[in-house]
């Protein structure tokens, strides 16, 4: 077997190897992972997951993400722009949550930065990051897959040109992969589009 290549899941079917280490994950990396996402609240949503997922493992915040819809208004963009400072207050004290002082308010400031856009425009600059598929080798093993790309980097100069923070090259490329900008499921994977 190669290191790193698609391994068969419970089922049989072969999936990326980071996938296999819990039901969710298996969920996650089948329905959701890789798929596109659109719209701004629902990428704010990402936005925001990816920066708490920082230094952590995704499980973490996967297993909390209800918890974070609820503390967070559904990452509804305006809702949270109008949280206040006891909002700010009660997510810190928020056990569902990841209880961090500086990824809580980065979420908050996003929003309120977000305010100011029209309608479409955070979807808009997101997608327009979208490598060509044609010209990206297919990963065939983890080692294959980067954690940053010129893509990525440029993502993460052009959120932060826009006053967003928390959008470092690493975490904007975790959002291509889980938004569907890029393709990273493995060759062999069950989950890969044609």
């Amino acid at each position: 077997m190669t290191p790193g290549a698609a391994v068969a899941g419970p089922d049989g079917a072969l999936r990326c190897p980071w996938a296999l280490s819990t039901a969710d994950y298996v969920a996650y990396h089948d329905e959701e992972w890789g798929r596109p996402v659109h719209g701004d609240d629902a990428l704010f949503e990402r936005l925001a997951l990816e920066a708490f997922q920082s230094g952590l493992s995704w499980i973490t915040i996967l297993r909390r993400r209800a918890g974070f819809r609820a503390a967070f208004a559904d990452f509804k963009i305006a809702a949270v722009a109008d949280f206040t400072d006891a909002d700010r207050e009660r997510l810190l004290a928020d056990t569902g949550i990841i209880r961090n002082r500086a990824k809580i308010d980065a979420t908050l400031a996003n929003a309120r930065e977000l305010t100011g856009w029209s309608p479409g425009e955070l979807d808009a600059l997101i997608w327009s990051h979208a490598p060509d598929p044609a010209a990206r080798p297919v990963p065939k093993t983890l080692s294959d897959v980067p954690a940053v790309t010129p893509e990525s980097t440029a993502l993460s100069k052009a959120l932060k040109k826009r006053g967003l923070r928390f959008v470092g090259p690493t975490t904007a490329y975790a959002l291509m992969q889980a938004c569907g900008l890029v393709d990273d499921h493995l060759a062999d994977c069950v989950a890969r589009r044609p």
